[in-house]
């Protein structure tokens, strides 16, 4: 996807800067109603599995593998990738996610994975 601009963000951090608003989690945020985040899109598709969501349990010494292992998820599911590819199509892509933790979680492993991805 390059020459977008692919920003992770927090759902709870407000106020949202301009782009697409893609929530990528499996599950709701916690005390946010749908009309909160005005999404473009919800790819749960995209979110860790659950099972490697819960073995993860944001616990940093786990960064490293579960990168790997969320990436290899990633790339074994390239329709959920051209899906949000292919609903994409302005200059930002916000992809918004509930963890507490802004230096280990998900949404910046697909960032990195989007950003790697050629030009449409």
């Amino acid at each position: 996807m390059g020459g977008r601009e692919i920003r992770p963000w927090r759902v709870y951090d407000r106020p949202f800067p301009e782009g697409y608003r893609v929530l990528v989690e499996r599950l709701w945020p916690r005390g946010l109603r749908k009309t909160d985040l005005a999404l473009d899109y919800w790819t749960k598709d995209l979110a860790p599995s659950t099972k490697l969501r819960q073995w993860f349990h944001h616990d940093p010494e786990r960064w490293v593998e579960f990168r790997e292992r969320y990436l290899a998820e990633l790339q074994a599911h390239p329709e959920a990738v051209s899906a949000l590819t292919s609903q994409f199509k302005g200059d930002t892509l916000l992809l918004l996610y509930a963890a507490h933790d802004t230096a280990h979680n998900g949404a910046l492993v697909l960032a990195d994975f989007l950003r790697s991805l050629p030009a449409p």
